[in-house]
C-alpha cells in the first residue's frame, strides 16, 4: 500500500505558485512566439517587408509541404540528425575521456594544456579545405567537423567541473587511502555532474553549428545544403524553411538533454 504524504497548508500554496509560475511562464513563451510568426506574416501580406527577400509563415509552411511531397523533407533532415548527433556523441564521449586522462595527471594537464586553449581559439573554418583532402567530401567530413567545433569545449569544460571538486573531501578520501581511480569514481565525477549537464548543453550548440559548418563546404545533402542552394538559386522561402526546420531540431535536442539533467541530478 503507497504511503500517503501530507503537506503543511504553507508547503500547498508554494507548490501551488510554482505551478502557476511555470504555466504563466509557457504562456508568455508560446504567446511571444505567436505574436512574432502573425506579425511576420501581417507585414508581409501587407508588403511592410519584401515577401521575397524575408519569405513568411505561409510560404516557409508551403515550402514544407513541397519538400514533404517530394519526399526530400525527412530525408535532408535525417542527413543532418545523423550528422549531428553523431558528432555530438563522439565530442562528448572523446572529450570526458581526454578530461579523465588530464585529471589523473597533473603534469600532462600542465603539459598539454595552453595547446588546448590555441585549439579551442581557433577558427574551425579555416581547416575545411584540409578536413576536405584529408577525409574526402563525404559524410565522415563533416561529422569530423562536427567533432572538433565540440571536442575543445567539451574537454575544458569537464575538466574545469574535476579541478573544481572540494579540497576538503580530496583530502578526506586521501586520508582514507583512496587512489586516483577510486577518488575519481567516488568523488569527482559523482561531484561533477552538474558541470557535465551543462557541457552537454553547450556541446548540443557546438553539433550543430559544427555539421552546418561541414555541410557548407562539403555536402550534397541536409539543412545546410538546402540553405547554400536556397541563396545560391536565390530561393529565400527554402533557406528561411531549412534555417527554422534547424531551429525547432536544436530546440528539441536542448529540450532532450535538459529533461536527462532532472532525471541525472535527481
Amino acid at each position: 500500500m503507497k504511503k500517503q504524504t501530507t503537506y503543511s497548508q504553507g508547503h500547498v500554496e508554494f507548490l501551488k505558485n510554482v505551478r502557476r509560475k511555470k504555466i504563466i511562464i509557457w504562456t508568455a513563451r508560446l504567446g511571444l512566439l505567436a505574436v512574432i510568426i502573425g506579425a511576420w506574416e501581417l507585414c508581409a501580406q501587407f508588403e511592410l517587408i519584401d515577401p521575397f527577400v524575408t519569405s513568411s509563415p505561409s510560404r516557409v509552411v508551403a515550402t514544407i509541404g513541397e519538400l514533404y511531397a517530394t519526399g526530400n523533407l525527412f530525408y535532408h533532415i535525417g542527413i543532418t540528425l545523423m550528422e549531428t548527433i553523431t558528432g555530438f556523441f563522439a565530442a562528448v564521449i572523446t572529450g570526458y575521456g581526454v578530461a579523465v586522462l588530464l585529471w589523473m595527471s597533473d603534469g600532462a594537464r600542465r603539459v598539454f594544456e595552453p595547446y588546448i586553449v590555441v585549439l579551442n581559439a581557433l577558427p574551425k573554418i579555416a581547416l575545411g579545405p584540409l578536413i576536405i583532402i584529408w577525409m574526402g567530401t563525404g559524410y565522415t567530413a563533416i561529422i569530423f567537423m562536427t567533432v572538433i567545433v565540440a571536442i575543445i569545449v567539451c574537454i575544458m569544460n569537464t575538466l574545469t567541473g574535476f579541478l573544481q571538486v572540494d579540497g576538503t573531501m580530496l583530502m578526506l578520501m586521501r586520508a582514507l587511502g583512496a587512489n586516483k581511480r577510486q577518488t575519481l569514481c567516488k568523488l569527482v565525477i559523482p561531484s561533477s555532474l552538474p558541470q557535465l549537464m551543462n557541457t552537454l548543453k553547450v556541446a548540443v550548440g557546438l553539433a550543430w553549428i559544427g555539421s552546418i559548418m561541414g555541410e557548407y563546404i562539403v555536402s550534397r545533402a541536409g539543412l545546410g545544403y538546402l540553405i547554400v542552394y536556397g541563396g545560391q538559386v536565390f530561393r529565400l522561402d527554402l533557406v528561411m524553411t531549412a534555417t527554422i526546420i534547424l531551429c525547432a531540431l536544436a530546440g528539441a535536442m536542448y529540450a532532450a538533454v535538459a529533461l536527462l539533467e532532472k532525471l541525472v541530478t535527481k
